[in-house]
């Protein structure tokens, strides 16, 4: 090896026993392995969804069984990262990881008893996608193929999970949904029944959204802050609420932008294509931008030399 390879290599070590240096994990706290997370995403899928993402083969004289045993695999490895997420939070806290084991198994089993919830919820998404979308054909090509549902599947799940205390997780799985999808929605977001993203690149959902039952949003939407509140220090007030609500029925067209805490778009409002919105509107409002002046000319003819 050349030596200024080594030299570099030693420069690279000596920054990793820098104590000032705070980006960097040499302790022995574990943390959740993201191959792990992809994993579970996975089987959750297969349970969320028998027969889509599992043995199309399968019959109902082995079902019970084989169902059995995949529950028991989640189980086993989400406990296991969740285990990790604990003792790593226990570590930056400065407190007794005695009961992380006990603690990690009762939050994978409450989640666990949580799938019939998140597949009626899913089940009612596939519906509203096949409700709105013209060129749906049936709801296997919806299942299989819409973006939007796969990252409102995750999302479901990794709420769960938010709901119970956990952070990297439930970040992890729906980063993995935004980095598979374009889709970014955070796992604290508060949404609906019946809710329906087309297309779906570049939608972003912040922590603090409220939707409601029976929204649609179509590509490059935005939810999210008009600005962030601050102490009287200038920290961050992390958690308060900084993102829109959205009343049912809404539909919001693609490359709106919503912004803002107190801004409430009222239900079965129509936001337009576009739109920049810092504000509430009443319900029943539609909100367009003004038409653009189009100039429209022939092309001029180059003269042939």
């Amino acid at each position: 090896m050349p030596k200024n390879l080594k030299l570099i290599a030693a420069k690279i070590f000596e920054s990793f026993r820098d104590d000032k240096s705070e980006v960097q994990h040499f302790d022995n706290s574990p943390l959740p392995d993201k191959t792990e997370v992809e994993k579970i995403i996975k089987e959750m899928f297969s349970l969320l969804f028998p027969g889509y993402f599992w043995n199309s083969g399968l019959s109902f004289e082995t079902l019970e069984l084989q169902m059995s045993n995949k529950v028991a695999s989640v189980f086993e490895c989400l406990t296991n990262q969740v285990c990790s997420e604990i003792k790593h939070s226990c570590k930056l806290d400065w407190r007794s990881c005695k009961n992380c084991k006990d603690y990690a198994e009762s939050i994978v089993v409450s989640f666990l008893e949580k799938i019939l919830e998140i597949r009626q919820a899913l089940e009612l998404d596939v519906k509203a996608a096949f409700k709105n979308d013209p060129a749906a054909s049936c709801f296997d090509e919806i299942i299989f193929s819409y973006p939007g549902l796969e990252a409102v599947a995750i999302y479901r799940m990794a709420n769960v999970l938010s709901q119970r205390g956990l952070v990297l997780l439930p970040r992890m799985m729906t980063e993995w949904a935004h980095f598979k999808t374009g889709i970014d929605i955070h796992p604290g977001a508060r949404i609906g029944k019946s809710f329906f993203i087309d297309h779906g690149t570049g939608v972003v959902i912040g922590e603090t959204t409220i939707i409601g039952d029976n929204v649609t949003i179509y590509q490059g939407v935005t939810i999210g802050a008009l600005n962030f509140p601050r102490d009287s220090s200038g920290n961050i007030i992390r958690g308060a609420k900084r993102h829109p609500t959205i009343e049912d029925d809404v539909v919001i067209y693609a490359g709106a932008t919503i912004l803002g805490g107190n801004t409430i778009i009222g239900k079965g409002s129509v936001i337009g294509g576009n739109v920049w919105l810092t504000e509430s509107v009443p319900p029943n409002s539609r909100v367009l931008i003004a038409k653009p002046e189009l100039k429209i000319t022939p092309k001029r003819l180059e003269t042939l030399a």
